[in-house]
């Protein structure tokens, strides 16, 4: 019989609604929790049944970083997002992706215009993000300003076509902020990999916001494996052996400073944001 999830098999077809004309939808899936349990006990032998027990496996598993045991659950997704987006998410090299060709067939003019709420300022300390928020005032001068690109954009466009211009010469102006479709389909393994990515407060807010429900997807699906990937990957800090070292010695009462470490000003500020209270005690 083929494994099946009660929850996934609801999702099937729903629609999440994601940025302000994004979604994303379950296509189809395979496997669950217990495809994992099953491929596992295939290599390590006749193994526990209960299901606490099979908990405990699949926390052993994503503990010690035995991956190939989650790559026997798939999921297919049909998603909407703004191009930019999709920039970023096809770094991941790990899935299979079937986009709509604006060669083939004409994309409806949507164009993302975030949020006032999710204007800010450049970061003064992180080159790729966004800093403080902007007031209302210089937010709604933001999106003003965005709204008449796409405005121009699109006037662009329809112009060219007009004139019968090809489309795959026509799409060449439309902004990255244009909505794209495609379906995407990925091993479980490799999702949480990206989610561990794209949810990381880092990450752009606009992929954030499809993280954050396709984690919620797969956490329906497979809630043992997401359990396990939560708290060993999600929340779990991964450290160095001269980390590990320096929080060893400042548990045993060591008052250190970064200049008593070989530790770089990122790794002494990992240390810190960990252990910070026993260092000003």
């Amino acid at each position: 019989m083929r494994p099946s999830s009660p929850a996934m098999d609801a999702e099937i077809g729903t629609v999440h609604g994601v940025l302000d004309h994004g979604f994303i939808r379950v296509v189809d899936y395979m496997g669950n929790d217990a495809s994992v349990v099953q491929a596992a006990r295939v290599s390590y032998g006749e193994g526990t049944k209960t299901a606490l027990q099979d908990r405990g496996l699949l926390r052993y598993l994503m503990r010690h970083g035995h991956t190939s045991p989650f790559e026997m659950c798939e999921i297919k997704l049909h998603v909407k997002l703004p191009i930019f987006v999709a920039r970023q998410w096809v770094r991941h090299r790990t899935a299979s992706i079937n986009e709509v060709s604006a060669r083939y067939s004409t994309l409806p003019h949507e164009c993302y215009t975030p949020d006032p709420a999710d204007c800010a300022f450049q970061s003064t300390d992180n080159k790729q993000g966004r800093g403080a928020p902007m007031s209302p005032h210089n937010a709604g001068v933001t999106r003003q300003e965005m709204q008449h690109a796409y405005r121009a954009s699109k006037t662009s466009h329809d112009l060219m076509t007009g004139r019968n211009t090809s489309r795959e010469l026509a799409r060449i102006v439309q902004p990255v902020a244009q909505y794209t479709e495609w379906y995407w389909s990925i091993d479980l393994h490799n999702l949480f990999h990206f989610l561990a990515l794209r949810m990381h407060p880092h990450a752009q807010l606009e992929i954030r916001r499809y993280a954050e429900v396709i984690s919620e997807i797969t956490r329906a699906w497979v809630p043992l494996s997401w359990e396990a990937w939560r708290d060993y990957r999600l929340n779990a800090e991964r450290l160095s052996g001269p980390q590990a070292a320096v929080i060893r010695r400042i548990c045993d009462g060591e008052h250190l400073t970064r200049g008593d470490t070989t530790l770089s000003r990122r790794e002494w500020s990992q240390v810190v944001d960990l252990v910070g209270p026993m260092l000003r005690g």
